[in-house]
């Protein structure tokens, strides 16, 4: 689970913006949407996070951030030698050249470092990490200006070094993180600089760099380095591959659209072919002709479903689009149920349908505004002063209270 992202120099977000999700142990409000951020830490953080702000304010950036921390992490040895990283600066003549800077502090498994070789598991004490990835522009190419992982393991009273990475790809790393003599040998001279450390390493079998590698696999996102939508022939092929989500969407999917009994697949000469079967209808309907919203919940329902099963993190783009204001809350109802999400999975999510604030607490509440240069500000609704449990977000939200609305005119 993330409970804090830190975004500086990256697309639209210019200054530095700390989204800091930890709710504590005072709020008993709505105790199920919360869970423990790490083990004993007496914080918690929620199980959805939701954006809202008008378009093109920064919502996307802000998942856009995730989704190149996990990619970076997990693919980066696969890019091109002396390719450009495709992170993005802010466009203006200060920012363009200055480093760009994403963190993210999460939890896993204290014993990925412990030496003892044992796969972690859901039921595993978690401990606080932070890793920082830091980019600059050199010769017009986006390279790797610094790289870190820390924890704070049970046995420390303060943040350990697990590893650190200069500008000239030295990596500095301390005892726990397991490096092997003939390891670092090696990481000198393969390390590139659009790749990550952690990605290098699992190449040369470093356990801990395998099991941290293998945890961003967990991060399903529909937003892709560039923004670009899953087609439909991609997603049957997926429904066809995995039956145990086909069959699990035709447990909810009635309860979405109330004119469908259940999807079907089969082999067509092109590939899968869906159709549907109607309460009423004498012949099944094919995908084509069903609504777009059903088409849309149809694309989100296998990052929904694969993290609800698996634990991880959903970052969803648009989640509302398309799809009705009364669906949005039983979905969220999923990410509340101790029965559908035992692994405390988490929802990021971006909306443009601002009546879904009446379903929310503050502290799933968080804004994007752009100000008149274009710069990007984050901020919860649970850091504005004066906001009760009890108002009416919906109304004061578009009444202009929150700020982050479309000016028109």
């Amino acid at each position: 689970m993330i409970h804090a992202l830190t975004l500086e120099n990256f697309m639209s977000v210019r200054d530095r913006q700390v989204i800091d999700l930890t709710v504590g142990s005072a709020v008993v409000d709505s105790p199920e949407r919360y869970a423990d951020a790490w083990t004993g830490s007496g914080q918690r953080a929620p199980k959805v996070v939701a954006f809202f702000g008008a378009n093109a304010a920064g919502k996307s950036t802000v998942l856009r951030a995730i989704q190149h921390l996990a990619v970076f992490v997990r693919d980066s040895f696969q890019f091109a030698a002396g390719s450009s990283l495709p992170i993005e600066p802010f466009w203006d003549a200060e920012h363009e050249s200055a480093p760009t800077t994403l963190a993210l502090e999460f939890a896993s498994a204290e014993h990925i470092f412990s030496g003892s070789g044992k796969a972690p598991t859901e039921s595993d004490a978690k401990c606080r990490y932070q890793y920082e990835l830091r980019v600059q522009s050199v010769d017009g190419r986006r390279t790797v200006l610094s790289e870190s992982l820390f924890f704070w393991p049970s046995h420390a009273k303060r943040r350990v070094r697990l590893f650190e990475r200069d500008a000239a790809g030295k990596v500095s790393a301390g005892s726990e993180f397991g490096l092997l003599a003939a390891q670092n040998s090696v990481l000198r001279k393969i390390l590139r600089d659009n790749a990550s450390v952690i990605a290098t390493l699992a190449q040369l079998d470093h356990g801990p760099s395998k099991a941290l590698q293998e945890s961003t696999r967990r991060i399903w996102s529909n937003i892709l380095i560039e923004k670009v939508n899953v087609n439909e022939n991609a997603m049957l092929h997926f429904y066809q591959a995995n039956p145990a989500v086909l069959e699990a969407v035709n447990r909810d999917i009635p309860r979405i659209d109330l004119g469908i009994r259940s999807m079907s697949i089969e082999r067509g000469n092109a590939g899968p072919v869906a159709s549907f079967k109607h309460e009423g209808l004498s012949r099944d309907v094919p995908l084509v002709l069903e609504s777009h919203g059903t088409r849309q919940f149809l694309l989100a329902y296998p990052y929904l479903a694969s993290v609800l099963e698996n634990g991880g993190i959903a970052v969803i783009d648009e989640l509302d689009l398309a799809i009705h204001p009364l669906v949005l809350p039983e979905i969220l109802r999923w990410f509340y149920s101790a029965e559908r999400n035992p692994h405390n999975a988490q929802l990021w999510m971006t909306c443009q349908n601002a009546s879904l604030l009446e379903d929310l607490t503050k502290e799933e509440i968080y804004f994007c505004e752009k100000d008149a240069c274009g710069g990007t500000s984050v901020y919860g609704l649970k850091d504005i002063q004066g906001v009760r449990r009890v108002d009416n977000f919906y109304r004061k939200y578009m009444g202009g209270t929150y700020g982050a609305i479309p000016t028109i005119g």
